[in-house]
């Protein structure tokens, strides 16, 4: 059975930090591309932060560059996103996503809220 399982999200006052996980299983991990991605509400679901199977390459959305970092251990099955200098508009339901050729699946996703 495939799961993809975050957690790690919950209330931060702007300026915080959170890291979120995403631990795997069912599949290879470690073939698949791994993405964050976040949709607050009325907004649409965007691209946070993508990193490739072996974690040598990463890409972020404007938005967080300089702020998150994705990164992942597959040898945890798990990928992780560190948020620092959180501020309001951060605020999401954050979702992990794999994908490798055709295959891809998404988790349930963690709740962030940033407010003082």
């Amino acid at each position: 059975q495939v799961q993809l399982v975050e957690s790690g999200g919950g209330l931060v006052q702007p300026g915080g930090s959170l890291r979120l996980s995403c631990a795997a299983s069912g599949f290879t991990f470690s073939r698949y591309a791994m993405k964050w991605y976040r949709q607050a509400p009325g907004k649409e679901r965007e691209l946070v932060a993508t990193i490739t199977s072996a974690g040598d390459s990463t890409n972020y959305a404007d938005s967080v560059k300089g702020r998150f970092t994705i990164s992942r251990d597959n040898a945890k099955n798990t990928v992780y996103l560190q948020m620092n200098t959180l501020k309001p508009e951060d605020a999401a339901m954050y979702y992990c996503h794999a994908r490798y050729s055709y295959s891809m699946y998404w988790g349930q996703g963690t709740q962030v809220t940033v407010s003082s």
